[in-house]
């Protein structure tokens, strides 16, 4: 792929022109004002049909799992055979592009989308009976519901396995009381639905070999408390905060796959790989943003008699954060690629993507606050919403001292 078809161009201007009609108004509120991104959400997926395919899909989804169960031959979804699907690349295209052009207005929108319709929703699909998929996972399709990712832990950090702490006890009728503390969890403050991740406690077990387990809770369970928001430096669209269980009591048909077979482990790499590459997206957004906002400025801003953009300094800022543009893009068309064919990223390949993308988007953020000068740090000109945003990415979905760890550990084991 070395470019966007013409029905990906047209959709890109589709999702400029909504983001600029219906968010670019309210940015400050969800920004500033602490108003939730939810509705503005539900919007956007109503009138731009996007709730809808997502929703067919998850039932075509679900209809395939009727019919292996039933022992009938399912067809291979597309991409599966080896063979390249125009169709699969084109969603993951189109997917890509709303997640840029959400990210020039405000990355927190992207991680409260991609933690409820992305992780919460991956991890029911991915593990999940039919039941729990009709009831759980097909409202998060449209925004109906809110979703939850809840595996970090007050004294995890990037050891979230290692040093998790809390607990599933069974119970005498089958099942399970529920202990533990998670924090920094997107859209933990408003969820309806939380997939929380624990272990299993059990006598004579080593807490280091413990099973992983994943239990869907929903919002006003007794002995579940969900804090307020957090603040924050940067991504203040995303709503952050901490949950609380104090034996909160769950029957089997709340534990991911009816089974304690199903381990979280597994799952949970598979979702940190698509997460991580998927910052590509989100990262060319930012650059592309910057970009915009500094060339105009750079044509616009007059001292010493001329336009700032004739000095060579200000040239090799642009020209940096050119590159950095056109580096992100052909990570992006890879991606593209990749879901065209069926293909996935090793961990290794998408710790790669997400350091990368993440520093430079950082660095060209950064330098788009230096290129405005004085103007850079006032709110009015948004760069400096741009890198305080850019920056979490350099720490969620693992610091990049883990990536590096990843990807050398890879390299080593070759």
């Amino acid at each position: 792929m070395i470019s966007y078809n013409e029905e990906q161009l047209m959709m890109k201007e589709v999702f400029r022109d909504f983001m600029e009609k219906e968010l670019a108004p309210i940015q400050d509120d969800i920004e500033q004002n602490g108003v939730p991104p939810y509705d503005f959400m539900r919007k956007l997926y109503s009138q731009l049909g996007i709730g809808e395919m997502s929703a067919a899909d998850c039932r075509a989804a679900i209809e395939r799992d009727r019919a292996e169960e039933r022992g009938e031959t399912v067809e291979k979804k597309s991409g599966e055979t080896g063979e390249f699907s125009a169709k699969r690349a084109n969603a993951r295209a189109i997917q890509g592009i709303l997640t840029g052009e959400l990210a020039k207005y405000g990355l927190g929108i992207i991680t409260s989308w991609g933690v409820s319709v992305g992780l919460t929703y991956g991890a029911i699909m991915s593990k999940g009976t039919i039941a729990q998929k009709e009831k759980w996972a097909l409202p998060l399709t449209t925004f109906e519901k809110v979703g939850a990712w809840a595996i970090t832990e007050p004294g995890s950090g990037s050891d979230a396995f290692g040093a998790m702490l809390s607990t599933a006890t069974r119970t005498e009728d089958g099942g399970y009381l529920l202990k533990g503390n998670k924090t920094f969890i997107t859209n933990g403050p408003y969820a309806d639905t939380i997939v929380f991740i624990c272990k299993l406690k059990e006598e004579g077990v080593d807490p280091k070999d413990r099973k992983v387990l994943s239990f869907i809770l929903d919002k006003g369970m007794p002995g579940l408390e969900q804090s307020k928001p957090f603040k924050k430096m940067g991504i203040m669209s995303s709503p952050t905060g901490e949950l609380f269980l104090d034996n909160v009591k769950v029957g089997p048909d709340r534990l991911i796959g009816e089974t304690e077979e199903v381990e979280a482990r597994s799952g949970a790499k598979k979702t940190f790989t698509a997460e991580r590459a998927g910052m590509a997206f989100s990262s060319l957004g930012i650059v592309e943003a910057c970009l915009e906002r500094c060339v105009k400025y750079a044509q616009e801003r007059v001292q010493f008699g001329v336009p700032i953009g004739s000095h060579q300094l200000i040239q090799e800022k642009l020209a940096r954060m050119e590159v950095a543009r056109v580096n992100l893009q052909n990570m992006v068309f890879q991606l593209i690629e990749y879901a065209g064919y069926g293909k996935e990223l090793t961990l290794a390949e998408a710790s790669a993507m997400k350091l990368y993308s993440a520093r430079i988007a950082t660095e060209v953020a950064m330098e788009a606050v230096q290129l405005h000068g004085g103007n850079g740090y006032m709110a009015e000109y948004r760069v400096e919403q741009l890198a305080r945003d850019a920056k979490i990415q350099q720490i969620y979905a693992g610091t990049d001292e883990i990536q590096i760890v990843a990807i050398a550990r890879d390299l080593l084991s070759r």
